[in-house]
């Protein structure tokens, strides 16, 4: 497996737009449209890779210049639970470093929180409906 950052607009870019949508989206009734996906130029954009298959992938939004916000975390249905997502989050955690941010926030889904707490991360505030489904805000100390 190979993780590494994804250039908005590439074929590996498309893949991690597929892959999002299908894990994140689709289930929830809910699509991407073009202005929400043009605001990603801005992002750090990750993906993990066997070969040239995406098997998961995550962004990283600047807040401020400070603190960076991780989202559209996905890995494939039958890989979960088989380390990618441990790994994208230390790569994503060290690019965060690397570009001088100090803190990492999420909203998580509240499935995955268990999950995040094992990486470090801890709930900050109350819980919350985001995406039709309920959130809580987390974050992480670099």
């Amino acid at each position: 497996m190979a993780l590494r950052m994804i250039d908005f607009g590439s074929p590996q870019y498309d893949q991690m737009i597929h892959l999002r949508e299908e894990i994140l989206r689709r289930p929830l009734g809910l699509h991407f449209d073009k202005k929400e996906l043009e605001e990603e130029k801005k992002d750090v954009l990750i993906g993990a890779f066997d070969d040239d298959r995406i098997l998961g992938c995550c962004l990283l939004s600047p807040v401020s210049d400070r603190q960076v916000r991780l989202r559209q975390m996905a890995v494939r249905n039958n890989l979960q639970g088989k380390g990618i997502g441990r790994a994208l989050m230390s790569f994503a955690e060290n690019v965060a470093r690397d570009q001088g941010y100090k803190t990492l926030i999420m909203h998580a889904r509240k499935t995955a929180v268990g999950f995040y707490e094992k990486l470090g991360y801890q709930q900050v505030g109350k819980e919350f409906i985001e995406v039709t489904i309920p959130h809580v805000v987390m974050e992480k100390t670099l």
